[in-house]
């Protein structure tokens, strides 16, 4: 298992590995030079990173569970808003098995990149970071059943520990408005 500092609002550059025993069997060092971490990795570890994230791990355990509460809020005021402003937006992926901080939403009869450039105010984003760039659909929705039209349709919407509702009700305002103008 692989963790990010940086999505948990740590510092950038750091991470854990969890690795089992069976897998540590297999794995070989992808930089080699010391023996630091069982000779998983070589090179002196980044002390200030490493308290950065360590903080950040401990205010996310601490304060964890009133954020997905308030994130889980959030969620809910741009859905129900989205869904009766707009109409024919539809939620990909589970509606119960999420993160609540992500919300992946097709909007029926609009080009999510056209979407996206007529809303710069916010940041969205069609895939994941790590596909930037790239012009085809998403491929985890297209796992997830969608055609490649559909997929096409769909934006990506993260919410986080500064996002306010003042946010969202703009955010909304600024999206209905551009898919009405999409649609005609």
């Amino acid at each position: 298992m692989s963790v990010s500092a940086h999505k948990i609002y740590g510092p950038k550059g750091i991470g854990a590995l969890y690795v089992s025993p069976a897998a540590r069997l297999r794995m070989r060092a992808q930089i080699t030079g010391g023996g630091q971490q069982g000779g998983l990795r070589a090179g002196t570890l980044p002390t200030p990173l490493i308290v950065g994230f360590g903080e950040a791990a401990r205010l996310m355990k601490e304060e964890g569970a009133a954020e997905v509460s308030r994130l889980a809020q959030l969620h809910a005021r741009l859905w129900t808003q989205l869904v009766d402003q707009v109409g024919g937006v539809h939620l990909n992926g589970s509606a119960d098995h999420r993160w609540v901080g992500n919300l992946n939403l097709r909007f029926d009869d609009v080009d999510a990149d056209s979407l996206l450039l007529m809303v710069p105010q916010l940041a969205v984003s069609t895939g994941s970071a790590c596909t930037a760039g790239t012009p085809e659909p998403s491929k985890v929705l297209r796992a997830l059943g969608l055609s490649l039209e559909q997929a096409s349709q769909s934006l990506r919407i993260g919410l986080g520990r500064m996002t306010t509702c003042d946010q969202i009700d703009r955010a909304v305002e600024l999206i209905a408005d551009a898919v009405r103008r999409l649609r005609g």
